[in-house]
Formats: structure tokens, sequence, C-alpha cells
């Protein structure tokens, strides 16, 4: 029989603190009315006839309302939380109500994390969407099965999230798994989120292709970049690219056509390669292609200006021993244990089955805004 939820009267009085606080430091009131004002303005003659700034000032009115109705919602939440046990002590205890109450008011909790999160999010991207690339590091064919394993976790994190994505690259490897993986991600806060993401992430387990059934460590990298706004024009010369076409292919070597339809663009004066296959046409996967590599031009040009990368995808490590930011051990034990926060979980199956990265993301940053509060204090 599953244990039911609990709730005490003080738990629920310091989520009610904790709304305040996101009611003061989101400026909801402000949000509201600027709301307002955005609402008045949508409504006004001519406002479609700049078609771009009329996108942009929707874009910034969802985004006030979306702050607004999710705290709405949380507070709405947390009044029912508690007369779910007022109404449960009237009557004696009445365990289903106690377990009403405590639902309620995990709801609360994460919708409270939620605001948070987004309120930590003052990087110009953090807001947009993201390109996601996966490459297997140090360990051979189980790395490359181990790239498969976090693309598809990545694929049940993003579904969980409601976020659109669009497969670019994904070739099968041979033997196992894959070569690697790239995505571009659609959705609110997808690079702020997934920016926790980017680094080393090691898997230790019984290797599948091992005779012996020895333990193996394995490695992958994952980057991520974000998707430039339409208001960010990178030039890149025609004659400073060279376009391969060529038959695509996906995990497990099924033919996606029968065309040369896959796109491979490498720039020449950085060396930079991008492929892109997801798509049925050149024309398309080429477009695909240059979106992505005007990004990682983009990236690049930020790196010399600040001569680090840190500003959008941390330090750049080898993908092996010592640089990994995440450790996901199956055997002897298991535990997925995230190495800059410290934060852990031993059920590995919601993690990689599931997709269930909130937690880790979340954690994460927490403990990157407290230490940049750190920095700014001393």
């Amino acid at each position: 029989m599953a244990e039911l939820l609990t709730t005490t009267p003080e738990e629920l009085d310091a989520l009610a603190e904790r709304l305040e606080q996101v009611e003061a430091y989101l400026h909801l009131d402000e949000k509201r009315e600027r709301a307002a004002d955005l609402e008045r303005r949508s409504a006004e003659p001519g406002f479609w006839d700049d078609g771009d700034a009329a996108r942009e000032l929707l874009a910034e009115l969802s985004r006030c309302r979306g702050d607004v109705q999710t705290f709405e919602d949380a507070r709405a939440e947390l009044s029912d939380a508690r007369a779910a046990l007022e109404l449960s002590d009237e009557l004696g205890g009445d365990e289903e109500l106690v377990e009403e109450a405590a639902q309620a008011a995990a709801r609360v909790a994460r919708a409270i994390d939620e605001m948070e999160l987004s309120s930590w999010f003052t990087g110009e991207f953090d807001h947009g969407d993201a390109i996601v690339t996966i490459k297997p590091g140090q360990g051979g064919l189980e790395a490359q099965d181990w790239t498969f394993m976090l693309f598809k976790m990545y694929m049940k994190y993003c579904a969980r999230r409601g976020w659109k994505v669009t497969v670019n690259d994904c070739p099968a490897a041979e033997g196992i798994g894959i070569d690697r993986a790239t995505f571009t991600v659609e959705g609110a806060d997808a690079f702020g989120m997934l920016r926790a993401e980017a680094g080393v992430h090691r898997l230790v387990r019984i290797s599948p292709t091992d005779a012996k059934k020895r333990r193996q460590t394995t490695f992958a990298g994952v980057e991520v970049i974000p998707v430039l706004p339409d208001d960010i024009d990178i030039e890149v010369s025609s004659d400073d690219i060279r376009v391969d076409v060529y038959h695509a292919s996906g995990p497990g070597g099924q033919g996606v056509n029968t065309t040369d339809s896959a796109v491979r663009v490498t720039h020449l004066p950085t060396g930079i390669v991008v492929t892109c296959q997801n798509e049925r046409s050149q024309i398309q996967n080429k477009a695909a292609c240059m979106q992505i590599l005007k990004a990682r031009l983009y990236e690049l040009e930020l790196q010399k200006r600040a001569e680090t990368l840190d500003e959008i995808r941390g330090p750049k490590t080898e993908i092996g021993f010592g640089n990994q930011i995440r450790s996901y051990v199956l055997y002897p034990y298991q535990m997925v244990k995230d190495l800059r926060c410290g934060h852990e979980t031993s059920n590995v199956d919601a993690v990689l089955e599931d997709g269930d990265l909130d937690p880790f993301i979340v954690a994460y940053h927490r403990w990157a805004t407290g230490n940049a509060d750190a920095e700014l204090a001393e």
C-alpha cells in the first residue's frame, strides 16, 4: 500500500512566505501594470503595421501574463491546501483531505521553484531556445551507447516540459549507439534551463558488450548554445563555406530517404562543421545547418572578446576522467549525483528513463546563483 502524503500548517506557512518573496522579487505588481499597458497598445489601430515590433510586444505580453498567472494559480492552490487541512482537523483527521492538502502543497512548491528559476535567468538568451549537441567521449563503443542514452533522456525531459524538439542530426554509429546528436529545443526558458546540462556526463555500469560482465566507465559531452534572435545577424560569406550532400540515415541504420538530402556545412576559416539530415530536402537541411553555424560563430566571437566560454557553455574540457559535472552510477549501487551542487537521487530510472531532470536543474541554478551572489558580496 502506498504511503499517504502529509503536510502541516507550518509547512504551508513556509510556502506562503516563499510565495510572498517570489511576488516581491518578480515585481509582479509592475508586470500586471505592464501587461495592462501592452494590452492597450495591442488594441490600437495600426498595431500590425510593423509586424516584427507587434510580435515582440505580444511575446512580452505573453511572458508578463504567464508570470502573473503562475503566481495566482500557486496562491489559489495554497488556499485550497489550507482549506483541506482545516476541514480535516474539523473531521478528526480525515486522511484523504490531508493527502489532498499535501498534493496541493507539492504543486505550490513546484510552481515556486519554477518562478524562482525564471527569476535567476538574467542572461541575454536565457528565455529563448537552445541548440544541444551530445558527443561521445572516452569509452569507445560504450561511449556511443551512452550518447544515445543521454539523447533519449533529453527527449523525455523536453516532452515533460512541453518543449518542441527538432532533431537536426543523429547518425547511427558502427556497432551500438550514435556518433553524435544535435537538436534544437523551442520553449519557454529552454536555453536557461538546459545550460545547466552543459559539460561532461559520466556513466558507470556493467558493460553490455563485455562477455566477462566487467564494470565500465564511459563519458559523453553535452554542449548547449542559444538560438540567436532574429535581430542578431551573423554574416557568413558563401566563399567561406563548403557544402557537401550525402544520404541521410538515423539511429539503428535505417534510411531516412533515398536521396542526397543530408547536408554538411564546413566553415573554412574556423574549421567548424555542422551536419543536418532531419528534413526531407537539401534546402531545409542547409537552412538548419546555417542557423547552427551562425550560433556557433557568435559563440566563438564571444570567446574572442571575453577569452572565456563561461557565458555560454562553461569551460571547454576533455570529455573524460576528472572533468565530469554529473555521474550516473548503475553498478555496484544506483545513484545519479551532480558533482557541482551535490544534488543526488537513487532513482536512476526516473532520470534516465523518464527524463526527470528538473530537481537537478533547479538545484544547479540555486547553487550557481548562490555562488554568484557570494562573489558579488566579496
